[in-house]
């Protein structure tokens, strides 16, 4: 998938699995991307994996989900 599409997979599944609003796991991808979480993803799109989604919900919800 490209970074962008690996970017639309976190954030639906942070509203899936957190249950949160969509607004809400928005802005927490915003806050992660924004302080470069998301860097090596668009370095190396090879890494944009539904595995890869997956575990990168967790730490930017467990990180910027307060």
């Amino acid at each position: 998938m490209s970074y962008e599409e690996h970017l639309d997979e976190v954030t639906t599944l942070i509203t899936e699995i957190y249950d949160v609003a969509d607004d809400a796991a928005i802005r927490m991808v915003m806050r992660a991307q924004d302080e470069e979480f998301f860097s090596g993803h668009d370095d190396d799109p090879s890494i944009c994996t539904l595995e890869r989604a997956h575990e990168d919900a967790r730490v930017v919800f467990r990180k910027y989900g307060k």
